[in-house]
């Protein structure tokens, strides 16, 4: 007897200790690298989902100005430079060489209404457009596409912060809402897909950027030229350090609330 009350008490502790788990791992996925500042700050793009269900907020640190990634950003799409998560998920650009490395002047003209594939199946529409600071995706149903089911909405936001002399912090931000529970469901298990690629992403634009300004800095050609728009408009001081890559806290809370408690 004693011994299967132990079996109980034993079961009861592992299945206590599974649920804290995967609630510390579901909050700290969605606020990947982010500072207690940057989950709670209100960011462009906010205003498409007032009042999300779910929100996510990741974030790196890169050691280059916004001047030098704004310009990756700006061609992000499966039909022009992709990801930047690996794979063959990009097109050739009009140069022929390999897109993953260069900025492609014909991708750079990204304006509010424009699409952007997501697969060679889903597009999503650039709400929001601010050059150098701001880049925000969202559902194409509020253009009145009909093929989009509108159970649910989201925004996808790019941030770019400048952070000392010569940094940036490139904050990437996820907000869904939903009218039904399955919705609900699915757009939670989706998340962990999309911390996966998000992470994959912020950091391939980290790598870019970094690559892309030491050359600028140093003199030497990486891939295509970069252009005016990635050009930096002053040398990095002597001695200046690489920005942190995660550099965040996964302690506070973050914007707005779900609808069953938890900062959303």
């Amino acid at each position: 007897m004693a011994k299967s009350r132990a079996k109980v008490v034993l079961w009861h502790l592992a299945m206590a200790g599974a649920g804290l788990g995967a609630s510390a791992a579901w909050h700290w996925q969605r606020r990947w690298g982010a500072t207690v500042a940057e989950q709670r700050a209100v960011l462009p793009g906010d205003s498409l989902v007032p009042q999300p269900g779910l929100q996510a907020t990741r974030a790196v640190g890169i050691d280059a100005p916004p001047s030098a990634v704004w310009p990756w950003l700006a061609q992000i799409g499966k039909d022009k430079a992709g990801f930047y998560c690996g794979g063959p998920s990009r097109r050739v650009p009009p140069s022929g060489e390999d897109q993953a490395s260069v900025i492609v002047p014909e991708w750079q003209g990204v304006a509010p209404g424009d699409s952007v594939r997501l697969t060679e199946s889903v597009e999503l529409t650039v709400d929001l457009v601010e050059p150098r600071r701001a880049l925000v995706l969202g559902n194409p149903a509020r253009d009145g596409h009909a093929d989009v089911d509108p159970a649910f909405d989201f925004s996808w936001a790019f941030v770019l912060e400048p952070e000392g002399p010569a940094g940036t912090r490139l904050v990437a931000r996820e907000r869904y809402a939903w009218t039904k529970w399955p919705v609900g469901l699915a757009l939670k298990a989706f998340a962990w897909v999309s911390f996966t690629l998000g992470r994959a992403m912020l950091v391939g634009v980290k790598r870019l950027a970094e690559q892309a300004w030491l050359s600028e800095l140093s003199g030497t050609a990486i891939g295509d030229p970069i252009g005016s728009s990635a050009a930096p408009s002053a040398a990095a001081p002597a001695g200046a350090g690489p920005a942190a890559a995660g550099g965040g806290t996964d302690t506070g809370t973050a914007a707005g609330a779900g609808p069953d408690g938890e900062a959303a």
